[in-house]
């Protein structure tokens, strides 16, 4: 049953990406939807671009039993930060100002905002490394979720499902996952409403299991210090807020999030689009880390039959294991297309983007004479995106939370900064974004490998903090920019401002 319904799905994906195809005429359309999607469409391929397998399956696994009732916190943040604000703040003015400049993605806005050929290119560069272990993580907790559902190896689930996302990506692009993604929201919702509700029925209700939660003993890891590589010892509480920093501000400076502020049609649709991804975010967000929680109610400790090798509890594997084992078959088929269709819109964002950064950012896809060439190029670069991240699945180089927090703190570090001061401020120039940018790679990078992989959040969240420092002191310290620069960009009604 599960596999005929999963089948069905798939064909009907692949029969969106083809339609999307004919649709598809150049490189604009292949990336933002020729900039013509809805607000519905734009809020919920926000949202399911937000949370994917990782979510559902890492984050809430891991952090679900380490944290319990104190992931709330990063609800709040994903839904308040991450979601809402996100679209108030930064909706508006990066539509219009993206169309002045006549800027397809993040790089290209950098280059066309401070007139840095060079920033454009580290930033391509940045995007398309960033999101190969990003990607990764997607695919390897989705590759447990389908192993545990059908008895299917590692190895297979990973190559069924990077050969499902490459030709769906590569067939319909952006309009291809717009349309898609409001079939996915919907699942998303009704998944997660069906999940909490039968979950916590087991155990009295949602006011009940609330309750039972609330013992401190299910929040260990608030609690109780953790031990960094570097030997230091810091309290659990700084991990959490770290990783409530990192998923809900970190969301303005990634380019795949930033992508959906480009691609809507009017910048009216952008209000009902804020409310519409913001309560989504609140039911999603809730779900999975609620759940997460709820294993303290079912399991004294992590089962052995996802024990690890050495001995530890595996916990990247708990959630596949707890819903599989804790709900019907029809529960668990609901719950599979939950995270399937959550992580098949994250997977098709990242593909989009990281293709971009090769082709329209470094190859300078979009100038190319001759529509047919761009777009070839285009799905080449998926594909090979795909390849890659295949490559570091198969691998397993890192568990999956630490894959994900570790390519958000880079990214969100590097743009965070340049984007947001560009977008409103008009003394903001090349010498500080260039510093700024470096800083946040520098920081998440060298402090991910000094902290390890306990501090990687904490790594991640000074990476975003300190430029936002750092750039406004460079940027006063330094000439300012051209200009006629900064009237393109702002428009020529505030050039007395």
């Amino acid at each position: 049953m599960k596999s005929l319904i999963v089948f069905i799905y798939v064909l009907a994906n692949l029969g969106i990406g083809y339609w999307a195809m004919r649709k598809t005429k150049n490189v604009s359309d292949f990336f933002l939807g020729g900039r013509n999607i809805g607000p519905w469409m734009s809020a919920l391929a926000y949202g399911t671009t937000y949370f994917s397998a990782v979510l559902f399956v890492g984050y809430a696994g891991r952090l679900g039993w380490g944290f319990g009732l104190g992931t709330m916190a990063i609800v709040i943040g994903n839904v308040v930060v991450g979601s809402f604000l996100a679209w108030a703040v930064l909706g508006k003015r990066t539509r219009e100002m993206t169309t002045r400049l006549g800027a397809l993605t993040m790089p290209e806005f950098l280059e066309s905002r401070y007139n840095s050929r060079p920033l454009k290119t580290a930033g391509a560069l940045l995007i398309f490394c960033m999101l190969v272990p990003y990607s990764a993580s997607v695919y390897m907790g989705l590759s447990y979720l389908f192993g545990v559902n059908f008895g299917w190896s590692y190895t297979t689930s990973l190559a069924s499902l990077a050969i499902l996302t490459g030709l769906y990506i590569i067939l319909g692009g952006y309009f291809a996952l717009t349309i898609t993604d409001f079939v996915r929201g919907i699942i998303e919702l009704f998944g997660v409403i069906v999940m909490v509700i039968f979950l916590t029925g087991k155990h009295g209700g949602l006011i009940v299991a609330t309750k039972a939660l609330a013992n401190p003993k299910f929040m260990p890891g608030i609690v109780k210090p953790v031990e960094l590589a570097n030997g230091m010892a810091v309290p659990g509480w700084l991990i959490l807020a770290s990783l409530v920093l990192v998923t809900s501000l970190g969301p303005w400076g990634m380019p795949q999030m930033v992508q959906k502020f480009y691609s809507i049609k009017d910048v009216t649709d952008i209000k009902r689009t804020m409310w519409v991804a913001s309560f989504f975010a609140l039911f999603i967000a809730f779900g999975a880390y609620y759940t997460g929680a709820l294993t303290h109610l079912f399991y004294a400790k992590p089962p052995v039959e996802i024990l690890m090798a050495n001995g530890k509890p595996d916990l990247d594997q708990l959630m596949p294991h707890f819903l599989v084992t804790e709900t019907p078959e029809w529960v668990a088929i609901v719950i599979l297309l939950l995270i399937f269709s959550a992580s098949m819109s994250s997977l098709s964002s990242l593909v989009l983007v990281a293709a971009s950064a090769i082709v329209i950012d470094l190859v300078g896809g979009k100038r190319i004479e001759g529509k047919q060439h761009s777009m070839t190029l285009m799905r080449v670069a998926c594909g090979v995106f795909v390849a890659l991240s295949l490559y570091v699945a198969m691998n397993k180089f890192d568990f999956i939370v630490n894959l994900m927090v570790m390519s958000w703190g880079a990214l969100a570090g590097s743009f965070l900064a340049p984007f947001v001061y560009g977008l409103f401020w008009r003394r903001a120039n090349k010498t500080g974004a260039t510093v700024s940018f470096f800083t946040g790679l520098g920081l998440a990078i060298c402090l991910a490998l000094w902290l390890g992989k306990p501090g990687v959040p904490i790594a991640g969240a000074v990476a975003m903090v300190v430029p936002l420092i750092v750039m406004p002191i460079v940027t006063l310290l330094s000439p300012a920019c051209d200009s006629k620069i900064i009237d393109k960009a702002f428009g020529p009604e505030s050039a007395s401002v």
